[in-house]
């Protein structure tokens, strides 16, 4: 079992970050937030897939000013994503956002990170020092000569510490970097010098698949150690698509047990089903159910039958028929052509019952 390290909680609206808080998911919006009807629209969609807070660009004073009709139509928290223009991080404190995102390489002087501190202390609402390794302070990247775990960290304890002199402690840290060996050794640094919340990502991780990879690696490496308290997956594409992944880290390291988690066998000579065609139906069919709820689809006689039996539901298919185990027990022989729509049914009746 994974033993997290123990950080100081922070409340973003409803949801906490840190303390003995789940690791919560989060994503960010890719439409214009100014648009407010579509920035809703995209938000729903990614309330409905499990996002637990969610992140808007304010490049703007309209977009700030969006804030407040945008956070009216949602039910979970609204952050507001800040570069370059410390007055836009003042606007959208005023308009309602649950938590503030600066990133300490461009907001500017410590005075205007203050006024922003200071607004967020008014409204009692927490903020990100969100360090990343492609806008590093041009002073640390002449002191170190190059972008490295050492200069991330000291950005982000200088900022801490303008934070702490005003006695400002509701913060959530992220030190990010595109690399993910760097993103890695990072985070391990940052965590033993700081007990506050650490926000897990690899930034600018790519399109799906090697997105989904390498955001696996680097933040699935960091959850493993204990560290990391929310997290973001990077994806060039629909932001839906990082929450499900997000989402599908957690639960391969029982950090989050929510929704489907399957078990199908990568298929070999030995199989007798089309296994590929059951598992992937399946997956696609079930993919709505939140309930926590594992399910095998197994194609041969080495490890189906074993690994069926310890599954919440669970096929173990042979030639032209399959066994349905419900927690270990044969329910029923079934004949191929009906394994997929009696394992749907198995499923959804598992969800309905307590």
């Amino acid at each position: 079992m994974i033993q997290r390290k123990k950080t100081r909680p922070v409340n973003v609206g409803t949801v906490k970050i840190g303390g003995n808080a789940p690791v919560s998911v989060q994503s960010m919006t890719c439409t214009k937030t100014e648009d407010i009807s579509s920035t809703v629209a995209q938000i729903k969609q990614l309330q409905e897939a499990g996002c637990e807070i969610v992140r808007v660009a304010v490049p703007s004073s309209e977009a700030a000013q969006a804030l407040r009709s945008i956070k009216e139509q949602i039910s979970i928290p609204l952050v507001a994503d800040i570069h370059f223009d410390y007055r836009l991080a003042i606007q959208s404190i005023e308009n309602g956002a649950d938590k503030i995102r600066i990133n300490p390489g461009n907001i500017g002087s410590e005075q205007r990170v203050k006024s922003v501190l200071k607004k967020a202390k008014e409204y009692g609402i927490p903020v990100r020092i969100g360090v990343n390794s492609g806008s590093l302070e041009k002073d640390l990247l002449d002191k170190y000569g190059q972008v490295c775990a050492e200069a991330l960290v000291e950005s982000a304890i200088r900022h801490i510490g303008i934070c702490t002199s005003i006695e400002f402690q509701d913060l959530v840290i992220s030190v990010k970097a595109s690399h993910v060996p760097l993103m890695i050794e990072t985070n391990r640094l940052i965590s033993e010098k700081i007990q506050y919340p650490i926000h897990l990502g690899v930034t600018e991780a790519g399109t799906s698949r090697q997105g989904i990879l390498r955001s696996s690696v680097g933040i699935g490496a960091l959850l493993s150690e204990g560290i990391g308290d929310t997290i973001r997956v990077s994806l060039t594409g629909d932001p839906v698509q990082e929450v499900k992944a997000g989402f599908d880290i957690l639960r391969a390291l029982e950090l989050r047990k929510t929704g489907i988690t399957l078990i199908s066998c990568p298929t070999c000579g030995r199989t007798q089903a089309n296994i590929v065609e059951i598992a992937e139906t399946v997956e696609s069919a079930l993919s709505h159910i939140k309930k926590p709820i594992t399910v095998a689809v197994m194609g041969c006689a080495v490890n189906g039958p074993g690994e069926a039996r310890t599954a919440d539901i669970g096929v173990a298919c042979g030639k032209g028929t399959a066994l349905l185990f419900r927690k270990g027990e044969v329910v029923e022989k079934i004949p191929e052509k009906d394994i997929l729509s009696r394992l749907v049914k198995e499923v959804e009746s598992w969800r309905e019952s307590d």
